[in-house]
Formats: C-alpha cells, sequence, structure tokens
C-alpha cells in the first residue's frame, strides 16, 4: 500500500479499529454485539485521535485557517477540546442524539478549512507548504461524507 495513502487513512483505521474491537468486547462480556454503542465508541475514540493533532500539529493547522479568522491558535486548540467534548457526549446515552447532530454540523464546518490546506498544499505535521496539494481532497471530501454517514448510522437513525 502507498504510504500517501495509509497516511491520509489514519482516522478510519482508527474508526474501523476501534468499532471491531468494541464489538469483540461487548461480545466477549455480554455474549451480545451492541453495534450501535459501537459504533459510538469508535467515532468518540478517532475523535480523541484527531483532537491530539490540534494540540501537537497546531502550527500546521493555523496554515488551514483562512486569513480572516482572529486568534489562530485559540481556534486550533478549541477545535481540539471541542473534539473531545464531542467524544464524551457521543457515549453519553441522554446526549449522543444531540452531539450527533452537532458533531454533523462540525464536520461541515471543518470541509472549508480541508479545502485551503489541499489548494495551498500545507502539510500540516511540518506545518509547511509542502503538502499533497488538491489529490489529498479526492480522499478528503468522500472521508468525510463517510464520517457524517458513520454518525447519522450509528446515533441517529437507528
Amino acid at each position: 500500500m502507498n504510504l500517501l495513502i495509509f497516511i491520509r487513512m489514519k482516522p478510519l483505521l482508527v474508526l474501523i479499529g476501534s468499532f471491531a474491537l468494541s464489538c469483540l468486547v461487548f461480545f466477549e462480556f455480554t455474549h451480545n454485539f451492541d453495534l450501535f454503542l459501537s459504533g459510538r465508541i469508535a467515532m468518540a475514540i478517532m475523535l480523541v485521535f484527531t483532537s491530539v493533532a490540534h494540540f501537537v500539529f497546531y502550527r500546521g493547522m493555523i496554515l488551514m485557517l483562512p486569513k480572516f479568522v482572529p486568534f489562530k491558535k485559540r481556534v486550533v486548540y478549541l477545535t481540539g477540546i471541542i473534539e473531545i467534548a464531542i467524544a464524551i457526549g457521543l457515549i453519553i446515552s441522554k446526549t449522543y442524539y444531540m452531539t450527533a447532530f452537532l458533531l454533523i454540523i462540525f464536520f461541515i464546518l471543518l470541509l472549508p478549512a480541508n479545502i485551503i490546506a489541499a489548494k495551498q498544499k500545507i502539510n500540516i505535521e511540518r506545518a509547511s507548504y509542502g503538502g499533497h496539494g488538491l489529490s489529498y481532497l479526492w480522499f478528503r471530501i468522500p472521508l468525510q461524507l463517510f464520517f457524517i454517514g458513520w454518525v447519522l448510522y450509528f446515533a441517529i437513525l437507528h
């Protein structure tokens, strides 16, 4: 597998791997699969995984923000905190439904930053303009739609 494809797939691999592990744990202890809770747990784990980038690679994420956005470092940190809060909200039975709607809105709001990153060839990890460019969008946009579909299925439509 091409290393570039693997790098782009990290959140997807975390999501799928967490889902499989959660299903196995539920089956081991309850002899039943709780697919919907497992789906929400997997998304929560993926969100915590991706939130780490907001704190570790904040310089690269700052480059993704439009020029008119003030306090860019704070915005990057805040979105990382929001991802963690959403992860927690997806697990709590009384909040997961509303949290799922907020997460879908969040995913939609993040798309322009991903488009900016692709157009400017931003490499988030290196905080440089040596990234993969527009080819990244051919993977990122369908991935974002997949994440939205995941949240719809496991938290809203079931």
